[in-house]
């Protein structure tokens, strides 16, 4: 389980992160809103392992070492972070990504093999940018899960790209809940899609779930720091 308290960025006048506490269990999707996109990415940043929180407790299956979270997290199209470069073509794209896999679980890993067998020879040939949002989230959550030790998705703002929430929440929702392989999935949004009624949290606050008050998010604060004493 993924375990946010009081997680926090400053910047150089405002905190880049404000206050946040979350939580995600394998086999679950939590979406987090957040009105700007530097404290989306922050986040998306900070619970993958990939940036220094101020201050705040952060772990993941009870371990706070920044190496086991990171080893745990894949960080998904972040702007300006990781996301495809636009005049990459999705060949070459897969070809980068699976030289990211660890040598020890990288085997045979070729483009043109994976393409074939994850289903994207359709769109080998086009430019990242071409890529509709449905087969974008897709392509890039499949090579999230190329490294078999891949358990906490974290997504970065996918409605950047679509306004549409069916572009894009049926893919994680798919992938949180696979009985073979479940992931604790982490997606910053500018808002929740209409009718959301699974977990979520906002930046800057506590953690949030449909119809809960100030005093509920408190309480599950205090529900967090009793299951990390567990």
């Amino acid at each position: 389980m993924l375990s946010v308290q009081q997680l926090h960025v400053k910047g150089r006048r405002d905190d880049l992160l404000p206050p946040t506490s979350l939580r995600a269990r394998r086999g679950e999707l939590l979406l987090v809103t957040g009105e700007r996109q530097d404290q989306r990415t922050a986040l998306a940043l900070t619970i993958s392992g990939r940036m220094k929180p101020t201050g705040g407790r952060i772990s993941w299956d009870r371990s706070e070492r920044t190496k086991s979270l990171r080893l745990a997290s894949a960080l998904v199209d972040s702007p300006n972070v990781n996301e495809p470069e636009q005049h990459l073509s999705v060949r070459d794209l897969v070809t980068e990504d699976l030289a990211l896999v660890p040598r020890r679980y990288r085997g045979a890993l070729l483009s043109k093999p994976w393409l074939k067998v994850n289903r994207f020879e359709d769109i080998a040939d086009l430019w990242t940018e071409q890529l509709p949002p449905d087969r974008r989230m897709e392509l890039l959550t499949s090579l999230a899960l190329a490294n078999p030790h891949t358990d906490l998705l974290v997504v970065d703002s996918p409605d950047r790209h679509s306004a549409h929430a069916a572009d894009w929440l049926p893919r994680l929702e798919e992938l949180a809940y696979d009985g073979g392989r479940p992931l604790a999935v982490v997606v910053t949004v500018a808002a929740l899609p209409a009718g959301w009624t699974g977990p979520a949290a906002v930046v800057g606050n506590s953690v949030h779930r449909p119809g809960a008050t100030p005093a509920v998010a408190a309480e599950n604060d205090l529900q967090l720091e009793t299951e990390d004493a567990k």
